[in-house]
């Protein structure tokens, strides 16, 4: 798509399927990882700290450029920098069979399943679906020019929700209000639990502000931590995290695609105006848990309109300024077209393409079959092997197998993607450097040997837009639109890093 840098990461549910586990789920996620780089040699761990909770060793980049670590216990998968949507589903699946193949390689597929999904039902525990957009630094990013971002938002999950049994329990989170930190008393009561059998949305229910920066206790419709990860005079990265994790490669292209665009529409001055919504937060949680799914929402104005007239103006505003820009953009704006008139007629033509709509018709499929209430147990075990990434178990998997689920890749071109990153990004460039390390056989000592070398204790260190090797000076790359290839073949062609 027009000049968009687009990346995904993901946090995975890891579930121990024994009564009395002999290990915890982190033992196990640690396993993981640790094949990955160590026995497979997939890639190269860190051997500096990039962050208080991330020490050496705790995860690293990929021959394919991604980065596979750990995040507060949970395997995480975030994938390189991709500028169309094949790359990019490609990308984010090739992470999804790098896990799941690591658990078949060590043996652990009956007892270990890897959970693609954003909760955990026994706990309320929620973890993270990610996204990222690359925008001008001239992105109006106040809260009057994201308005119409928080709108679309909002409103998207009619198509990009994954769906799930029930909701949350815990009914506060904290909120900031003026200069303080205060608790907001959620929708979340035993009454609403005991009456919502089902919700379109993962998230919905753990997002509790229009913007913060926060990542875990104080969850935003929009990020606004501004943490570029490119030259900061250029550009901006929109980082989201109110959307869940899909399953359907359809899914995933349509809700990057459309937020793309819509990004596209900001940007150029070009977003329908006064759809701002009164309360956006309400709202979210509103249409997620509306069981008759008119999904009306109320606007600034005290008007009252559905969020499927609300994405048809986002559409109808991309139409008109994005059409034939790509043949990548008019497929997003005709699928997105299409969807929203699915929509408006009944959800099973949807089944293959939105995740909350394959996995409704799935549960309703057993209810029937069984004559179950929705309280039954039953069903949050199907719920959660929906998401499972075992092909021949996971329920996501079956719909596929049998033609229902969209693909927009092949096995063949995601097990290409598994290796090899995309190569017109700085992902390219930052594939060779780690291919070159691993060819070189680097330490994973912390040894110095004084002088210099004092100030870089360790080989190399790698970070998304710069790196560094012992005895050389910093590479900068500041443009992700830039492979810096040949730039990277030079460098490492030059003094090599220390070998064990």
């Amino acid at each position: 798509m027009l000049n968009r840098i687009f990346g995904l990461e993901t946090e995975y549910g890891l579930l121990v399927n024994q009564d009395r586990p002999d290990h915890s789920p982190s033992w196990v996620a640690q396993r993981i990882r640790d094949h990955i780089f160590q026995s497979r040699r997939r890639g190269i761990l860190d051997l500096h700290h990039r962050g208080h909770d991330e020490p050496p060793g705790n995860g690293g980049f990929l021959t394919n450029a991604g980065r596979v670590y750990l995040d507060m216990g949970h395997l995480e998968y975030a994938s390189p920098e991709c500028t169309t949507l094949t790359d990019l589903v490609a990308a984010d699946r090739a992470g999804d069979r790098i896990i799941q193949g690591a658990v078949a390689e060590l043996g652990l597929e009956d007892t270990v399943s890897i959970i693609k999904n954003n909760i955990d039902h026994e706990t309320d525990a929620t973890f993270g679906s990610h996204e990222n957009y690359l925008v001008s630094r001239r992105f109006p990013f106040s809260r009057r020019g994201l308005t119409p971002l928080v709108t679309f938002l909002v409103t998207r999950q009619i198509f990009t929700g994954a769906g799930r049994i029930g909701c949350a329990s815990d009914p506060n989170e904290w909120v900031q209000i003026g200069g303080l930190l205060l608790h907001r008393p959620g929708l979340r009561d035993a009454r609403n639990r005991l009456l919502l059998p089902y919700q379109i949305s993962q998230r919905a229910d753990f997002i509790v502000n229009d913007f913060f920066e926060w990542v875990q206790h104080n969850r935003a419709i929009v990020n606004t931590r501004d943490e570029p990860l490119a030259d900061p005079n250029q550009y901006r990265r929109i980082h989201l995290l109110c959307g869940d994790s899909n399953m359907a490669e359809y899914a995933t292209a349509l809700k990057m695609g459309t937020t793309g665009l819509v990004l596209q529409l900001i940007e150029a001055g070009q977003a329908p105006a006064g759809l701002a919504i009164s309360d956006p937060v309400d709202a979210l949680q509103e249409i997620s848990r509306d069981a008759d799914r008119t999904w009306e929402v109320r606007l600034e104005t005290g008007q009252s309109i559905s969020a499927i007239d609300i994405q048809e103006q986002f559409w109808m505003a991309a139409d008109r300024h994005c059409r034939g820009q790509d043949e990548e953009t008019d497929w997003v704006l005709d699928q997105w077209a299409s969807v929203l008139a699915g929509l408006r007629g009944d959800y099973q033509g949807l089944v293959g393409r939105v995740d909350w709509a394959s996995k409704l018709w799935l549960l309703e499929t057993y209810r029937e079959a069984e004559g179950a209430e929705w309280d039954d147990p039953v069903l949050k075990s199907l719920d959660l092997e929906y998401h499972n990434l075992h092909q021949a178990k996971g329920l996501y998997f079956g719909l596929e197998e049998e033609g229902r689920g969209l693909r927009l890749t092949t096995d063949r071109v995601i097990t290409m993607a598994e290796d090899n990153p995309p190569r017109n990004t700085r992902a390219f460039g930052r594939g060779e450097l780690i291919r070159h390390l691993l060819g070189a056989g680097s330490s994973t000592g912390f040894e110095s040997s004084g002088g210099e070398e004092e100030e870089m204790p360790c080989d190399y260190v790698i970070n998304w837009s710069n790196f560094r090797l012992r005895g050389a000076a910093p590479f900068f790359m500041p443009d992700p639109f830039k492979t810096y290839v040949q730039e990277v073949r030079r460098y490492v062609g030059g003094p090599q890093p220390a070998s064990a």
